[in-house]
């Protein structure tokens, strides 16, 4: 990813279906960052019991290209 482009999260899920909805973003060309908030908490010394929800990010500029395959996905996929 570039580091000049800023990052949006476009779906929140389950490791699985956040890794799935990833895949199926790269192979339509659009990289995508996961972020596990849980485990960096984990790192840093928080043990909170929040959730355990994973976010998935692409770059501002692929935000248009990737709706459509983000709503389908929703549409497709129940967590």
């Amino acid at each position: 990813m570039k580091d000049d482009d800023n990052l949006i999260r476009v779906y929140s899920g389950t490791e699985i279906s956040v890794t799935l909805l990833k895949e199926e973003l790269e192979e339509n060309g659009i990289a995508a960052m996961m972020q596990n908030d849980y485990q960096s908490g984990i790192t840093a010394g928080f043990f909170g019991g929040g959730t355990t929800a994973i976010d998935l990010f692409v770059q501002e500029s692929d935000l248009k290209a990737s709706e459509s395959i983000v709503n389908d996905f929703i549409s497709n996929y129940n967590d």
